[in-house]
This record gives C-alpha cells, sequence and structure tokens, in this order.
C-alpha cells in the first residue's frame, strides 16, 4: 500500500485472509467485527495464558476466549522469532495481519510476511503518544480529545505511516477504564472503514510528524501512589488515569487507601496530605485540594466518601500517605 489508485486492490467479494494479533479486552472488538464482517480469520496470535486471582490458576487471554467460541485456531508463541512460530504463520498465507494491543513488538521477518503488511489499532492520534500505555497518559496529560489511528506498521515504536484516523471527546470525569471501553469500539468502526478502503485501492498513507511525537511508556504498579505535594488538577487526573488500574492510592494510617474517584477543589489549610474537619474529605495538596468521591480500604468495599467517614473518626489534621 503505497497510494491511492483508481482501481480496487481485490474484488469487493474476496475475503480478505487475516491474521489477527492482539491480547486484552481493548482487541476484542475488533475481532468481532472483522468476523461479523464476513473476512477470513486464519489465526488469531495471543500472548500465553498468565495465572490470576488467588488460586493463581491459568486465565486465557479475552482475545482468545473470543476466538475460541468462535472457532478460530489461536497459537501462543512465547517469541515471535522462533523457526517454528515464523513457519506457521508462513504457512497460513495471509493478505494482512492485523494487531491491536498485542503487548510484543512484531520482528521484520513477521511485518514483512502478508501482501499487504501489518497494520495496527492504537488508541491514540499518533504522532502523539507512541507506546504502551496511550490512552493513560492522553489523561494524565489532561487532554480533552483523543482517538483511534490505524496504522501501517514499520519496526519503530508507532512510528509507521497514518492510514485513517477517528476523534472523540474525552468527558471530563471519564476514567481510563471507561475511555478504554469506548476507545475500543472506535477502533473496530476504524479498522472496518480501513478495510474497505483497502480493498478499493483508496487508503492512502500519511507519514507522521516525528517532531510532534509524544512517548506514553508502560505505567507501573507504583504509579499509582499519589504525591499529595502535586497540585490538585494533576492528582484528580492521576485518579482518571489509573481506575481500574493499577488505581490511585495512599495511605491512612499506615493502612493502603485507594482511591477510585476523586476532583479538585479550591485549597484548604494546612500542609500537603491534610485531611480537612467536616463530613467532606478534602485532602490539602501542593496547590488546590482534592475531594475523595469513591474510596476504598484494603480488603473492604468501594464506598462512597459519604458512607466510608458513617462511623470512621477522622479527626481534622489527619494526614494521608505519612508513614
Amino acid at each position: 500500500m503505497t497510494s491511492a489508485t483508481a482501481a480496487p486492490l481485490i474484488s469487493g467479494m474476496e475475503r480478505l485472509r487475516i491474521i489477527f494479533f492482539g491480547t486484552p479486552e481493548f482487541a476484542v472488538p475488533s475481532l468481532r467485527a472483522l468476523l461479523n464482517g464476513g473476512e477470513e480469520i486464519v489465526a488469531v496470535i495471543c500472548q500465553p495464558d498468565k495465572p490470576a486471582g488467588r488460586g493463581q490458576k491459568l486465565v486465557a487471554p479475552p482475545l482468545k476466549q473470543l476466538a475460541a467460541a468462535r472457532g478460530v485456531p489461536v497459537l501462543q508463541p512465547e517469541k515471535l522469532r522462533a523457526p517454528q512460530t515464523l513457519e506457521a504463520l508462513r504457512a497460513l498465507a495471509a493478505d494482512l495481519i492485523v494487531v491491536a494491543a498485542y503487548g510484543k513488538i512484531l520482528p521484520p521477518a513477521v511485518l514483512s510476511l502478508p501482501r499487504f503488511g501489518c497494520i495496527n489499532v492504537h488508541a491514540s492520534l499518533l504522532p502523539k503518544y507512541r507506546g504502551a500505555a496511550p490512552i493513560q497518559w492522553a489523561l494524565l496529560r489532561g487532554e480533552t480529545v483523543t482517538g483511534i489511528t490505524i496504522m501501517q506498521m514499520d519496526e519503530g515504536m508507532d512510528t509507521g505511516d497514518i492510514l485513517l484516523q477517528r476523534e472523540t471527546p474525552i468527558a471530563p470525569n471519564e476514567t481510563y477504564g471507561e475511555l478504554q471501553t469506548r476507545l475500543a469500539e472506535l477502533g473496530a468502526e476504524a479498522l472496518l472503514a480501513a478495510i474497505v478502503q483497502l480493498k478499493a485501492g483508496t487508503l492512502r498513507r500519511q507519514p507522521q510528524d516525528n517532531v510532534a511525537a509524544t512517548m506514553a511508556p508502560m505505567v507501573k504498579k507504583d504509579d499509582g501512589r499519589l504525591d499529595w505535594t502535586r497540585t490538585a488538577p494533576e492528582l484528580a487526573r492521576a485518579v482518571r488515569a489509573y481506575n481500574p488500574w493499577p488505581s490511585a492510592y495512599t495511605t491512612l494510617a499506615g493502612e493502603l487507601l485507594k482511591i477510585h474517584r476523586a476532583h479538585a477543589v479550591a485549597a484548604i489549610a494546612g500542609p500537603p496530605g491534610t485531611l480537612a474537619g467536616g463530613g467532606a474529605l478534602v485532602v490539602a495538596c501542593g496547590s488546590g485540594a482534592l475531594r475523595l468521591d469513591e474510596l476504598q480500604l484494603a480488603g473492604r468495599k468501594r464506598l462512597a466518601a459519604a458512607d466510608f467517614v458513617r462511623g470512621l473518626h477522622l479527626a481534622p489534621g489527619t494526614r494521608l500517605g505519612a508513614a
């Protein structure tokens, strides 16, 4: 795919042979859309099953569960570069590889296999937020608009040509989990539109502006710890960006306290981390204050702030995050 052409690349009735790479829930709507749209999914490639829960039993990734339910062969190679893996992929004779949140870099030997190359369903408006956590970084940076990019993959980290984009506004209180769900559905719609244009020969490639690129590195569990010396708007964005994972958290009397929802309010007296008096849970920050709306002590249920403080004595001046 180098440019738009006047004639269709393939017959409109011909089904594409597609290998779909993906692992988490984000990839499910895109695979479902391709299956429902009549394309020939010759295999789904997922990361290996992982232990989860208290029993640490192996659990299949969401994409594998959908593929198995629809009778699509699933491969879960440990290493894509392994000769046996490359041979298995080559034998599938795919026209196209579609990738949505697979979680690993595709090596050149895989990128070059299909006749139409590999395309990626990426959850940002590239060149902004290249990397593993584009949705969370868009929230952390206070973006008000985001979207989906269908990208022609190359050997770089989300550096390939843009094929198609779809925008969507970010709601003021939208969390990572909520936005991810919406973007997954938008990604499926964008993918189908790109496939239609690919078949018609009208899918155009636009190089990315590398100067305007920003990175979205992987989020770690420790990133959820709230630093009360930061500004209230920054902390409110962190609470949204880390809901549901890894969860924004602090400590109360040495006990883990997760903050699921919060919003910035006017400043209160006291050093950062200090709780105001009264029924509301308002915490002093480096600038402004954060009102806690939904929270959870370790091992207990999530509660609205009003229910949390009922029967729990929190004296004015109580410090969150104190050792």
